[in-house]
């Protein structure tokens, strides 16, 4: 049994680069400004992209390794607060981690020499089912959290910084108004 284990832990540290990344494509893919996510690989230009691949090799190192549930919440709270400002619903929001499951499993089952890993990894996807719960949770801690801003903001009145036109847009069209009437 103590082989086998360490042979599943050295097929993850061999593979971790080619896991990571075909989950990383296939999360920044569920964007709709996708192909910009993944070619571009400087997270200054790209800070959605940079901040994918971060969390998702820390989180899979975490995940390999069988650390504890609640060592997962940092790489996700990262990931989870800027999927909770776009335009995705829960279940989009935090679908994409499940997709590790797959990608390791067709990966391992590819090499002749560990496909039989492919059994063991019961620990693994156990260990990815509660990440994408505490994943859920963040998502949601980080909806209400956006919820409360706004909520204050409309309260303040500073929404109307916010919500309305910049100032030279509003001096653009007032002068095509006055323009209009001579």
């Amino acid at each position: 049994m103590g082989y086998q284990v360490m042979d599943l832990a050295e097929a993850f540290r061999n593979y971790r680069k080619k896991i990571v990344g075909q989950w990383v494509d296939y999360t920044l893919s569920t964007y709709a400004s996708d192909k910009f996510f993944r070619k571009e690989k400087d997270a200054f230009a790209n800070p959605i992209g940079g901040v994918t691949r971060e969390s998702l090799d820390a989180l899979f190192v975490l995940l390999a390794k069988n650390a504890e549930s609640e060592s997962f919440v940092a790489p996700i709270e990262k990931l989870m607060s800027i999927r909770a400002v776009q335009e995705f619903a829960p279940s989009q929001a935090v679908s994409p981690l499940h997709a590790v499951k797959h990608i390791t499993r067709d990966i391992l089952a590819a090499d002749k020499e560990r496909g039989h890993l492919v059994a063991e990894l019961y620990d693994f996807e156990f260990a990815v089912d509660m990440a994408v719960l505490a994943a859920f949770d963040i998502y949601m801690q980080c909806r209400e959290r956006l919820y409360s801003v706004r909520m204050e903001e409309m309260r303040s009145g500073r929404n109307i910084y916010t919500d309305s036109k910049c100032p030279s847009s509003l001096l653009r069209e007032k002068e095509q108004k006055t323009i209009g009437k001579i």
